[in-house]
């Protein structure tokens, strides 16, 4: 089969959001119920998940002031946000996350008070794609960003494709599908049919060995092939080792016998 292939450059979509942390009234007291109304989540608590690029916003609606200070009471502010300046009542103040990690923050007029933003990059995991194939040795674990859930039902080494069922219905409105597969496991340049369209219209960057490409879904899509010009060889790195070992091996007795058949010969 002859693929003609045809790239264009999509400029990238960024997505970012702003969740809100209500300080509720009474919270100043170590015996309140709660001392954070995570609007997000709508539990009561200080803690939250987003993605980078995301803004908390921390709003006092207590009747006290308070403050929102980057740390934990044990070890003091760590001055990656906030500050110990007063959040009056009716005051709001804000940070935009641009970096993966754990944000732990209190109160430091009441340390009873404490949450963790956890930021993320939003990418849920397929593992140990490629056991199917080979001697099921070389797995990697493919990343993906999307508003659906993707299942990995097919790897074909001879036609150098991955094919994903597209699952579920959309949990927000951006339909842009990012995916992360390592070069070891499938390399470009690629085609991409979805349900059977070749889609043209896709971003693809590589960065140590990772590509990425980033891909407009249209809604209620089934099936997303990704074609390339290099899957993971069907022989593992221990299978070939092994089969040097016993090429060597085989060489060896060849040689054995030959030199045996000339010491009885002569």
């Amino acid at each position: 089969m002859t693929l003609i292939m045809l790239f264009s450059v999509a400029p990238t979509l960024v997505f970012a959001s702003s969740y809100d942390i209500n300080i509720p009234t009474g919270a100043a007291s170590p015996d309140a119920p709660y001392f954070w109304q995570n609007e997000k989540s709508g539990l009561a608590t200080g803690d939250i998940d987003i993605l980078i690029d995301d803004t908390v916003a921390w709003k006092n609606a207590d009747t006290t002031v308070h403050t929102v200070t980057s740390g934990t009471p044990s070890d003091g502010p760590d001055g990656i946000f906030g500050n110990t300046d007063f959040l009056n009542p009716g005051q709001t103040y804000q940070f935009t996350f641009d970096k993966k990690g754990q944000y732990p923050y209190y109160c430091v007029i009441h340390p009873w008070m404490t949450g963790i933003v956890s930021v993320t990059d939003g990418y849920k995991i397929i593992p140990d794609v490629g056991q199917t194939i080979g001697d099921g040795n070389a797995v990697f674990d493919v990343e993906y960003r999307f508003n659906r859930a993707l299942s990995l039902t097919l790897v074909d080494e001879k036609q150098k494709l991955l094919t994903f069922e597209i699952l579920g219905h959309s949990q927000y409105d951006d339909s842009t599908l990012k995916i992360r597969l390592p070069a070891d496991l499938i390399d470009g340049p690629f085609v991409i049919i979805v349900d059977g369209e070749k889609i043209t219209d896709y971003e693809h960057s590589k960065d140590n060995d990772l590509n990425t490409i980033s891909i407009s879904i249209p809604e209620d899509s089934k099936l997303l092939t990704i074609i390339g010009t290099f899957i993971v060889p069907e022989f593992g790195a221990t299978s070939i080792v092994i089969l040097a070992i016993a090429i060597m091996c085989i060489i060896m007795v060849r040689q054995k016998s030959i030199f045996q058949l000339n010491f009885l010969t002569r």
